[in-house]
């Protein structure tokens, strides 16, 4: 099916990041605390881990691409174009007219939980395949990011690790986030194995503590349980641990970065800002991750944008700019 075109020109820049996975529609309550069966209404707001790295690193000036299939219908325009306004390179997006954009129903009941109804049966991302990519795009990035949702079902896997492979051949730092969502995978043991297929391809893995909780099956967060995900080829593993800041560890060094504490609404897309300022800020440098003093720096930039993503409802409508992010360093309160 055909990509979307560029927003703003080619995409040979030495500091492409480019992001590779699904977009989707969330649809969320209209009042808080409830569950999906008790909510009055919906509003519909643009989604999916991938395309929000996108549009974090882009928000915060960087340059970034995202590789995907959408529907060809209203909805899947919709979010092509959201990235185009956004200034993401919209090169490595398709279109498939037999099969719909994904829809997610999300809530934050009131005890906290959140609650996801997928509609996926299959949904337009699933059925990327493999000839699809737009392999150039994808060979002039400098640094690759993906999740794991993209691993679950056919063509769409296989169209992932081609696309990895083609970015860590012509160079590529691999970046991974799995985003864990459990309801959409067979079980969770299946999970576990699809998440950790690919777990010694990555140079930066980001995992959340219930992530970390859920791969090694401790119970607890320690450093000898995140260490035990290390593997020989990995330059950074962090573990992001909501309002306790996160905790990072390289082949020399290791150690914590404490949060911004600021007025939380939605924590939807927190992780998402947390990844997209980290690889902004390494894609031309990535001597950060030999220097223990600059990476916490880093970190705790990393920290205040994803803080701040917090403060509004939504994602992609609350992630920061650079200018958002230095006045919460200069001015933590």
């Amino acid at each position: 099916m055909a990509a979307a075109s560029a927003s703003n020109g080619g995409a040979q820049s030495s500091s492409l990041i480019v992001s590779f996975g699904e977009m989707l529609i969330d649809f969320v309550p209209t009042v808080s605390g409830v569950s999906l069966a008790e909510a009055p209404g919906f509003l519909k707001a643009p989604g999916g881990a991938p395309a929000n790295v996108a549009i974090a690193v882009a928000r915060l000036g960087g340059r970034a691409a995202f590789v995907g299939k959408l529907g060809d219908d209203e909805f899947g325009h919709m979010l092509a174009g959201i990235l185009r306004e956004n200034g993401v390179i919209g090169d490595g997006i398709n279109f498939d007219r037999g099969a719909r954009t994904a829809l997610a129903f999300v809530t934050l009941r009131a005890d906290g939980e959140r609650e996801f109804m997928f509609y996926r049966n299959p949904s337009a991302d699933m059925l990327l395949q493999p000839e699809e990519l737009n392999l150039e795009l994808i060979r002039s990035a400098k640094v690759f990011h993906f999740g794991s949702i993209s691993l679950i079902v056919e063509p769409c896997r296989s169209a992932h690790l081609k696309a990895m492979e083609a970015a860590k051949e012509a160079g590529a730092l691999l970046s991974y986030d799995p985003n864990l969502r459990l309801p959409l995978w067979p079980s969770p043991e299946e999970a576990r194995e699809q998440i950790l297929s690919i777990w010694n391809k990555a140079d930066v893995i980001k995992i959340s503590d219930v992530e970390l909780e859920f791969l090694t099956g401790s119970d607890k967060i320690d450093d000898a349980d995140a260490l035990s995900l290390w593997h020989p080829n990995l330059k950074l593993l962090l573990v992001t641990l909501g309002e306790k800041g996160c905790r990072y560890y390289t082949k020399t060094f290791h150690g914590s970065v404490e949060a911004f504490h600021v007025q939380t609404v939605d924590t939807t897309g927190a992780g998402d800002s947390f990844v997209g300022a980290l690889l902004c800020k390494m894609v031309d440098d990535q001597s950060v991750l030999e220097d223990e003093a600059r990476l916490r720096d880093v970190l705790r930039f990393a920290n205040a944008c994803g803080a701040i993503t917090t403060t509004k409802k939504g994602a992609i409508p609350a992630l920061p700019t650079e200018s958002d992010a230095l006045k919460l360093l200069k001015d933590p309160k």
